[in-house]
């Protein structure tokens, strides 16, 4: 399942959104220059590596310093090859822009921040004695997955879905597609707790708490003045209104 586009326009030029696109993009082209050797060091000191703030000794045997926090922020704008970065700047494209039209550039680099750091404290607790480096904007990009399903669940994503060798598009809901993407999540990061020891891949666990972060703090940045109905929304003031769904005042 993956998302080509969704139904609603930008309302202004989704500037913060594009930085984070071009940010993320020049320190990917930054570690394309770098040797092997190089570019796996810069992973352990600007990624996540729980081990290091769990197993101090651990840490400082690797030469890694116990006391930088800055990992949790650095290691939003790392990516571990060109899928990676692809699907999550992909990712950030479609959803960024609607979001940042709700809160306005420089909230909108606030919340996703935010959102980045609550993924990556979240990761570290569930997986602490990991020695993997955790790397990549997914978390973040969760975040802004979060606020979108509560400020555009009536809008369509046109979704690809495989079917064998045949590409089916097919045109879901914003909150149809993002409960499956988050409930596919949960289920993946319940079987890597269960699982044996070391985790590696998929920061499963960081979606989940970006996610979560994005829904609890999507209404604390969002700016006035900046609400405006769109063409896919126009027949709904919110999905979650419940008074929505009872019978208006009728003229025959």
């Amino acid at each position: 399942m993956f998302p080509i586009r969704d139904t609603v326009p930008s309302q202004s030029p989704p500037l913060m959104t594009w930085a984070l696109i071009g940010a993320n993009a020049a320190v990917f082209l930054l570690e394309l220059a770098m040797p092997p050797r190089q570019l796996q060091a810069l992973f352990y000191w600007f990624g996540i590596v729980p081990a290091r703030y769990t197993h101090p000794d651990w840490a400082v045997w690797m030469g890694l310093p116990v006391d930088d926090y800055w990992p949790f922020l650095t290691s939003m704008f790392l990516h571990g090859g060109w899928l990676h970065i692809i699907s999550n700047m992909w990712t950030l494209w479609i959803f960024g822009d609607n979001v940042e039209d709700r809160m306005g550039p420089w909230r909108f680099l606030a919340f996703y921040l935010l959102c980045g750091l609550v993924a990556g404290v979240t990761h570290w607790a569930t997986n602490m004695d990991s020695t993997v480096p955790t790397i990549g904007a997914s978390g973040a990009i969760a975040g802004v997955l979060g606020a979108y399903f509560l400020l555009y669940p009536r809008a369509h994503i046109i979704t690809l879905i495989p079917v064998f060798f045949y590409p089916l598009f097919v045109a879901l809901p914003a909150a149809t597609f993002i409960l499956i993407w988050f409930f596919a999540q949960l289920f993946s990061g319940v079987g890597a707790l269960l699982g044996p020891g070391q985790v590696g891949g998929v920061a499963w666990w960081a979606h989940i708490g970006g996610f979560v972060a994005g829904m609890a703090l999507c209404k604390l940045f969002l700016a006035s003045g900046r609400r405006r109905r769109f063409k896919d929304e126009m027949a709904f003031e919110s999905a979650w209104d419940v008074a929505l769904t009872e019978p208006k005042d009728k003229t025959d």
